[in-house]
């Protein structure tokens, strides 16, 4: 159920309301916008009598939610949500974030070079796996907390935050003072005891969809983490499997309207994924933008071709730098900024 405060509702109101729900069982996560004040009760709500909250000093009005995500969706918080990032940089709102950085950290000749470019070309995010899920045993499994760790040397000596991915709960102590976003991959979307414990961290979550995950799947995988307390999730397309074989993915840019309209958070592009193609990377992410999407991840290498990981959809820094300067143009075209 949605609770709609009245713009000018007393915390005394509010309180009130809360208690209220609270003593029906109903457990309340609330947002305050900037003009008014929204309560989400999840819980047993079937068989509560809406009008009881409805007649309550301060509240506008009290609707249920038909859908089977409460907090991912865009009643709660009707304006949107803005993740916020300890440099400044946020992704939400009018400026199209740029995520960039190699599929894996190999030495710190290459992510000092990565990340020195990505500042260069405006973006404020080096992204970069240390824990490596892949399909094969025998490929390349990261360099761990030490590829981390170098990581985080390249990120702060040029002023970016740092978003890699975990892949267990038992990774999530050591990588906290490491990363200021952790990334949940596609193969983890329903990794739901993961997603419990991510829900305690007070840190942002980029949230990738599976590889054959519905639109619905990815928005109730979110609500494990927002449920949990840890209200900075973001949404990623990064394309699904689907029966067609000239892409290694096939990217939804359908479902980036489609998440921005049924819910509040944000959501990146990732044409890397998408098509597996560094041809069709750029073509990608310029549909993304004018799709909506709030940010995009792209892969990126000084010698893609030699890249340890997923050389095949790796820009080269040069192309990287080209793609941003045409995205940046794109952006105005649709009333944001990059």
């Amino acid at each position: 159920m949605i609770v709609a405060m009245q713009v000018g509702a007393t915390e005394e109101q509010i309180d009130a309301v809360i208690s209220a729900m609270g003593e029906a069982g109903v457990d309340v996560h609330r947002t305050t916008g900037e003009f008014q004040t929204i309560l989400a009760g999840v819980g047993p709500t079937a068989g509560l009598d809406l009008t009881k909250f409805e007649m309550l000093p301060g509240v506008l009005h009290v609707h249920r939610i038909s859908a089977p995500y409460k907090l991912a969706g865009r009643a709660w918080r009707p304006e949107g949500t803005v993740v916020e990032f300890r440099n400044g940089a946020a992704i939400g709102g009018e400026k199209v974030a740029v995520i960039a950085g190699p599929c894996a950290v190999e030495n710190r000749e290459q992510i000092f070079a990565i990340a020195a470019c990505v500042k260069a070309a405006g973006g404020e995010f080096l992204r970069g796996g240390a824990f490596k899920p892949r399909s094969s045993p025998y490929s390349f499994q990261g360099l761990g907390i030490p590829g981390l760790e170098l990581m985080r040397e390249a990120a702060d000596a040029n002023g970016l935050c740092v978003v890699s991915e975990v892949m267990e709960i038992a990774q999530i102590e050591p990588m906290l003072p490491l990363v200021d976003c952790f990334q949940v991959g596609a193969r983890n979307m329903q990794n739901f005891n993961l997603l419990r414990e991510l829900g305690q961290v007070r840190k942002p979550i980029l949230l990738k969809r599976g590889i054959a995950a519905t639109v619905e799947e990815l928005l109730l995988s979110s609500e494990y983490i927002l449920s949990g307390g840890n209200y900075e999730v973001i949404l990623c397309e990064r394309g699904i499997r689907t029966y067609e074989t000239s892409t290694r993915n096939t990217m939804d840019i359908s479902a980036i309207p489609v998440l921005k309209k049924l819910s509040h958070l944000p959501v990146v592009g990732d044409p890397s994924h998408g098509t597996g193609r560094r041809d069709m990377v750029p073509a990608m992410a310029k549909a993304a933008v004018a799709a909506g999407a709030d940010a995009l991840i792209i892969e990126i290498h000084p010698n893609a071709d030699k890249a340890v990981s997923d050389a095949a959809q790796t820009l080269f820094l040069d192309q990287f730098e080209k793609l941003v300067a045409e995205l940046r143009v794109l952006a105005q075209a649709v009333g944001r900024t990059l």
